[in-house]
Order: structure tokens, then sequence, then C-alpha cells
């Protein structure tokens, strides 16, 4: 009930307040007061964030927790914290969502919590099931970044495997979390790189810029003759690619690119990636023609990590950006993602452009639409009837679900014909919106 695909995550002091993340703060100290001593805690550039951390750490004080502030940090930033000191760890972020919202997203030793940890930190604070110590047991608070650690890890993979220092490389952190570390690890990597929409103020991350917003850099790069832009989400744990043409290289492409990188470098262990039923047909074709194997997961960066795991991959990801490398990090990161990527050109030795051309892309129209109660419109026998009528068409692909991370039902079409994709769109919907006034 509390938790989507990515944590806690909603809109500020009307689902998500600080009662909430007073709450959860208490709730893992009563769940993990037992194992672990400290609690760490990072947030994005949003000005609910300090709101939202003081709540967080006064359930985890209350119930004995030490809590250490990291500040302003990425998300696997934060997960690599926790994988290094063996603890558990909140980013409060809403990731690529408006301003208006924010999340809570918890880690333990660097992975997201599973479902079932979910549920028992829901039955806690749904039941008000809260913890409180001793005066004397009372948690310590420390204001204390840890980002140091994180950037030298990152440059300590990289240093000597980026060699090309003449790419002129345009990044947009849209006025996010990747604007604390970014300037520390391209430097001392030597890239040569400018930065924009680095002004944070509370209330314009992803604001017209970032991931989301491809319109912005594209125009940079083509003013300014760059030969490929990155593009950051709020708290950093995607990145998308713009070639010199002003051209979006998506998620599909990057692990499309990178899967050969890794195959060659013997680092693709078990020769199989991990996408979600979003990811296009065309990087299923890619893959298979050289020969490495592909495995679907429902959507969800959590959803594909456990497939990762399972199956023993260390390249998984979702076409909106977020990508895994396993043997790096624990979780999707994109500053690893950018840097892999250009270590990718350079050992294609081909330029962006022209590699993603190499690619097949099918035809995919991607919908979002707003609604009062997207559990109610998924269940409603109406969309089941539809979605089955068009899973009988040949090369076609529906995919309906509601957002995990917003009031949305998503539609994904996808085939050899345009036509089709057009009207399975409309039809939908039509549906939905009609379902929806019902209300």
């Amino acid at each position: 009930m509390l938790f989507g695909t990515d944590g806690i995550r909603d809109v500020v002091n009307e689902t998500l307040t600080v009662d909430l993340a007073m709450k959860l703060g208490n709730a893992l100290a009563n769940l993990f007061g037992n194992k672990y001593k400290k609690l760490y805690i990072a947030r994005d550039t949003r000005n609910s964030g300090k709101m939202l951390e003081m709540a967080l750490a006064s359930g985890a004080l209350a119930g004995g927790l030490n809590v250490e502030s990291c500040g302003v940090l990425t998300t696997p930033a934060l997960a690599y914290i926790t994988k290094k000191e063996k603890s558990i760890g909140v980013v409060i972020s809403a990731s690529h969502n408006p301003f208006m919202y924010n999340g809570l997203k918890v880690f333990c030793e660097g992975f997201k919590i599973s479902d079932e940890t979910e549920e028992k930190l829901e039955e806690i604070m749904q039941k008000n099931l809260l913890k409180y110590c001793n005066y004397v047991d009372i948690g310590e608070y420390i204001e204390d970044s840890s980002k140091e650690d994180y950037i030298d890890y990152i440059v300590s993979l990289y240093q000597d495997k980026i060699k090309n220092k003449e790419l002129k490389i345009a990044v947009d952190v849209a006025n996010g979390a990747a604007g604390s570390v970014i300037d520390n690890i391209f430097q001392k990597l030597g890239l040569n790189y400018s930065v924009y929409k680095n002004s944070p103020n509370g209330f314009n991350i992803n604001d017209k810029c970032g991931s989301t917003s491809l319109d912005y850099l594209s125009k940079v790069i083509l003013k300014e003759g760059y030969d490929l832009g990155i593009l950051f989400d709020g708290d950093a744990d995607r990145c998308l690619f713009i070639n010199k043409k002003g051209e979006v290289v998506n998620g599909d492409m990057l692990i499309a690119l990178s899967a050969l990188k890794l195959k060659a470098q013997k680092r693709l262990k078990n020769n199989t990636v991990v996408v979600t039923v979003m990811s296009n047909l065309g990087l299923e074709e890619f893959l298979k023609k050289n020969e490495i194997k592909i495995l679907r997961t429902q959507v969800g960066d959590k959803y594909v990590l456990e497939k990762m795991l399972e199956k023993d991959s260390v390249l998984g990801g979702e076409q909106s950006g977020h990508i895994i490398f396993l043997d790096r990090s624990t979780t999707g990161d994109g500053i690893i993602t950018a840097l892999e990527s250009i270590e990718t050109l350079e050992f294609l030795s081909k330029p962006l452009e022209v590699l993603i051309n190499e690619i097949p892309k099918y035809p995919q129209q991607l919908e979002n639409i707003t609604v009062k109660d997207k559990i109610k419109i998924i269940e409603d026998d109406r969309v089941k009837k539809l979605t089955m009528k068009y899973q009988t068409f040949e090369n076609f692909r529906i995919v309906v679900r509601p957002s995990g991370t917003e009031h949305k039902i998503r539609i994904m079409t996808e085939g050899s014909d345009e036509k089709i994709i057009e009207s399975c769109t409309k039809e939908f919907r039509n549906l939905i919106q009609s379902i929806d006034n019902e209300s």
C-alpha cells in the first residue's frame, strides 16, 4: 500500500508527510536496530528534502538508531556507502518526478530492500507499532557527508580505462543530486566537459531539463558543437545520451553497445542481459544476432536486479536509462553508466551516431494517462478484454500497467504497423479516460 516499484513516493504534505517519514525511521529502528547501529540518509535538491530528513532521522533516533546525514547525494552513492559500511540507508528523492513529489527509498548493504521487507515495514507503520527506546539510548545524529569515498571509488574504476580525453561532452544534471559530485569525478578523470542545469533552488529539479526533457541539451549540443551529451535524472540513478546530431540514445541502445563490449572483455557472465517488458524488440533482435541471451522482467529496476542475481548476470536495465553493471555497483548508477558508455565508444572505435544505426528499432509509442484510481482501472474487465484483443495481433506488443511512482496508467504499444500502434493507443486512451470519469 505504501511502497511502489521504487520505494514510497507521492506528493509532499498530501500523502507523503513528515508523520509518514518519522514512522519509517522508527520502523527501521524497530526492524533493523538489533543488527545495524547506524542509518545513513541522503537527499536530492527538492525543497522538501531537509524537512523529510529531519522527520526520518527523528523517528530513527527515537528508536535508538544512530543517524549520519550525507546531505545532497545521489542514490547510487548512498547505495555504495551502505554496502561499504555494511549498514542501512534511505535516499529522500522522487527521482525523475517534478519537485512537488518526493520519496523514501530504503537500502540495506547496497541493495534496495525486498518486497517482503517492505511489507514488514508497512505493517509496523500502519499498525502504529512504534518503538521508543530508553532516553539514555537515544541515537546520535551526525552531519558528515561520506561522498568522498564514493568519488574515490568511481575514479579508481575508470582512471586507467578512459584514454580519449578529446571528446567534447555536455552534461545536464537536471538541477539534481548529480551536481554534488560530477565535477569531482569528471575533473579527476581529465574529461573535456561542461555542466548545464546545475543551479538547484528547491523547485527546478527535472524542470525542462535532465533525462525526462531532452530538448534543452539537444539544442545546446547542436549550437555548441559537442560530440555527445549526457542527461541525468534528479537522483542520478539513470542516464541517457544524445549524439552529435541531437538524437536521443536511450537505455536500450546503451545496453546493446555495452553488451558487445562486456562480451569482448569477458565480463558478460553467462552471456546474458536482463531487460524489462518495455525494451524494444530491436534490442532483442540485436542481442540474439550477436549471440547474447536476453531475459525480460516486469517493469522496475528491483525486478531486473532480482533476475540478474538469480541468473548470475552482470548487465541489465531499462529503456529509461536505469542500467545496472553488477560488477561495478549494486544498483543503477547514472554516472557509472555514463563512464561505461564513454569507454564503450572508445573500445568499439566508432562514433555514437554510427553505432546506434546498427541497432534495429521497432516503432513504439508510450502514453501516460493521469487517473484518480490506477488500481481500479487496471483491474477493470473492459481494460483486460481490450488488452487480450490486441495481444492476438501478429508482430505486435502491448503493455498496460499502473505506474509504480505516479497516479498514472502507462501504455506501451509496439509493432511493425504504425497504424495499429496509433489506433490501439487511441482506443486505450479513450477507454481509460471514460472509466476514470465514472468515478
